[in-house]
């Protein structure tokens, strides 16, 4: 074939093309369960953490195995339905009325983790809430984000901010009201609050916001003793 035709250009690109194609999808594939491993081990540690337990990526699976005991979703009664805590998008899951509870066992004591879904000021947000087994008062949260900023909204992972909620209550006298993330040096009537982050305000409203929807999808499970 003439390597100057027209032809010859075009079947070369497609054929180069093609080659580039086979190659993508094999990495892809490749990379496809290194993938899933990586992100079931950062949701691991994101449940862990929010009952107060740290751990490196190679103990991540065997120190969450120890201290979650159960796994499940309640609905918007209160009662366990069919489904895979762990397993489920959370994000589907809340669009479904079906929201993931695991159960953990700290120091002999129990304790609930909810998920927790919202929006910051540039994506999306989530994270999870840990109670003590009055499924009232917090013992522990954790927070994520997608791209909030550097120093300002991303400081919602930051221990500064999430060891203010330990401690505080989400039911008032019988309703529940959340926990306030409010302007610092301010203060919420009727409810617990804690500081949001100087110069993060629109992400604190954020956080404020997830916390007090998301939990509202729990609130007869929370009621259940």
């Amino acid at each position: 074939m003439n390597r100057d035709s027209n032809g010859y250009t075009i079947l070369y690109a497609s054929v180069m093309v093609a080659l580039v194609a086979i190659v993508l999808a094999f990495t892809s594939e490749a990379l496809k369960s290194r993938q899933k491993l990586n992100e079931d081990t950062d949701r691991r540690q994101q449940i862990l953490r929010s009952i107060r337990v740290s751990v490196s990526g190679g103990e991540t699976e065997a120190r969450y195995n120890e201290l979650i005991r159960e796994a499940y979703l309640v609905n918007d009664a209160g009662e366990k339905t069919e489904g895979d805590a762990f397993a489920v998008d959370a994000v589907k899951a809340f669009e479904q009325h079906t929201y993931p509870v695991f159960v953990a066992a700290v120091n002999g004591e129990t304790k609930y983790v909810m998920a927790l879904r919202g929006k910051g000021l540039w994506g999306a947000i989530w994270g999870y809430v840990s109670v003590n087994d009055d499924k009232n008062t917090v013992f522990g949260v954790d927070f994520s984000h997608s791209g909030e900023t550097p120093g300002l909204g991303a400081e919602i992972t930051a221990a500064a901010f999430t060891s203010q909620f330990p401690g505080k209550q989400i039911f008032k006298d019988g309703t529940l009201r959340s926990i306030a993330v409010v302007k610092p040096g301010r203060s919420a009537a009727g409810q617990d609050y804690v500081d949001g982050i100087s110069g993060g305000t629109l992400t604190s409203n954020g956080v404020n916001d997830m916390l007090l929807k998301s939990l509202e999808c729990y609130t007869e499970f929370l009621k259940s003793k």
